[in-house]
């Protein structure tokens, strides 16, 4: 899963796929919905994805994102309608800087699936810049480059669009949303991928977990405002933007940013946000109870197509992680337990609509292929890099257990006073 973060905004997504409204249905079996959904596979007991298909059909989900291109997948939804992107894993960004490699990649993963089953974007891996790895940043943008090459030498550019996934770590100031900035040491290659991004028309994509905020601070990150429950919310100080939830805080944090370095218009999509619905005895809030009003409360308000305070007109498209629990995802209990649904097409917990039915035959699935790329990424963990929680130099693991980054923590405290809740960030 991929993974994210404490508190920050999400990133800009390009006019491609915001041609798909996010619908989704998780309170009422009765609400049309329409579901964009991870759908990772680290996992040795998952359904094969032809027992899949009927289960996405069940969700009314109309957009899946998954972490690399597995041939069985891509085959499985063919003539559904469903819209995919499908990734090409940060191992194989060195090998996509050959154009003639990007080429196959496209012509394997892409080309020969098209049109019965419907891609439409493709992530060239996943939380690059955050891997602090100059080597593995320096390959990204030469590898989206030549991605888009071989897709325009295919005469599939039009209908076929490339970008890369960021987690909202690469945000260095997030509060309050008006002030978001990204990291100083980022900039220069944030601004080459964006410029990408404005040429090619394609989508700005952010990962973000409010989960992680209430995790490393439950005594002062109200859970109200991360559920998206009632609560009296915060009040931006420069705007004067009245925000109920952190998750449209990260969001307009991220615009907020994007327009500090000159890229206002570019729009952002919520590659990937969830909420596990089980955790270790320190994962405080992994709860079901909480996984339901996070995934139900978001999906209701998503449906209502409403944007978010600093963006009111323009639809949220969010892709919700993930499709199931996989049980060889290495960390923590909670990385293990962000599905909607148990491996046997159960829900994990009550979201309004039945799934398939138990006691689906579980064919094993590792959900990577060396010819698609493996490339998942899945919501991370943060812990002290030297066990304590005042340092201020958070570690992130990601599912092959690789450290993303160590980011300059800004400390989010909210303190409750008169009833009213304000965000206070101190650098240290």
């Amino acid at each position: 899963m991929s993974a994210m973060e404490s508190i920050n905004p999400i990133h800009c997504f390009s006019s491609t796929l915001l041609l798909s409204v996010v619908i989704l249905v998780f309170l009422s079996p009765v609400m049309a919905t329409s579901i964009g959904v991870n759908y990772g596979q680290i996992a040795d007991n998952l359904p094969p994805p032809e027992k899949v298909v009927p289960l996405v059909k069940s969700m009314g989900a109309t957009r899946v994102k998954l972490y690399d291109a597995d041939p069985r997948v891509l085959k499985a939804f063919s003539n559904t309608g469903v819209e995919f992107i499908v990734s090409l894993g940060n191992e194989y960004l060195s090998d996509m800087k050959d154009p003639a490699k990007a080429q196959a990649w496209v012509k394997t993963n892409v080309q020969a699936y098209l049109p019965a089953t419907k891609i439409t974007c493709i992530a060239v891996g996943n939380e690059v810049l955050t891997f602090n790895d100059t080597s593995l940043s320096g390959n990204l943008l030469p590898a989206m480059e030549n991605v888009y090459a071989a897709l325009v030498n295919a005469n599939l550019d039009k209908q076929v669009s490339v970008t890369t996934a960021h987690s909202v770590a690469i945000l260095e100031t997030s509060y309050p949303p008006s002030a978001g900035a990204f990291r100083r040491d980022l900039v220069n290659c944030l601004t080459q991928v964006l410029d990408f991004h404005c040429k090619t028309g394609s989508p700005f994509l952010i990962n973000a977990y409010p989960y992680f905020a209430y995790k490393a601070d439950p005594k002062q990150v109200p859970l109200d405002f991360v559920l998206f429950q009632s609560n009296q919310g915060i009040v931006d100080p420069v705007t004067n933007l009245h925000y109920d939830n952190m998750l449209f805080a990260q969001i307009d944090a991220v615009h907020s940013a994007l327009a500090s370095i000159g890229y206002k218009n570019v729009c952002v999509q919520i590659s990937e946000t969830g909420w596990p619905s089980k955790g270790d005895a320190d994962e405080v809030g992994a709860t079901p109870d909480n996984a339901r009003k996070y995934n139900c409360n978001l999906i209701k308000l998503v449906s209502q197509k409403k944007g978010t305070p600093l963006k009111p007109n323009t639809n949220l498209n969010i892709y919700v992680f993930a499709l199931f629990n996989e049980n060889l995802k290495p960390g923590p209990t909670s990385e293990r337990n962000y599905g909607l649904f148990k491996p046997d097409g159960s829900p994990s917990y009550p979201l309004g609509f039945a799934g398939i039915n138990a006691g689906v035959s579980n064919n094993s699935s590792s959900g990577s292929s060396p010819a698609a790329g493996s490339g998942s990424s899945t919501p991370t963990s943060w812990s002290p890099q030297d066990g304590s929680s005042s340092s201020g130099y958070m570690s992130i693991t990601s599912d092959s257990g690789r450290v993303l980054f160590c980011w300059k923590s800004l400390i989010l405290r909210l303190h409750i006073i008169a009833g009213s809740i304000s965000l206070l960030f101190s650098q240290l």
